[in-house]
């Protein structure tokens, strides 16, 4: 299974080819290739997916989102072993 993580764009190098940008993810930047959403704009949020940007998504809805992933990686931690 594979996920797609929301992200806020953060700069965008509109002279590279292909179009790249910076995303953040919750304090974790990394380069994104922009080429399928090419009308996105700083500040706005995209799907990416291994390392590409597959779609734009509003505000809200990511962050709906990322609350999601954060209650499921907590209700994770009750699922591990403790180390002895």
């Amino acid at each position: 299974m594979c996920l797609a993580i929301p992200g806020k764009v953060v700069s965008i190098e509109r002279a590279s080819s292909p179009l790249m940008g910076t995303v953040n993810f919750g304090g974790i930047q990394k380069q994104v290739c922009l080429d399928l959403v090419p009308d996105v704009l700083l500040d706005e949020y995209v799907i990416v997916h291994v390392g590409f940007a597959i779609s734009k998504m509003d505000e809200q809805e990511a962050q709906e989102t990322l609350k999601l992933f954060e209650e499921l990686d907590s209700g994770l931690d009750e699922l591990k072993i403790p180390e002895i």
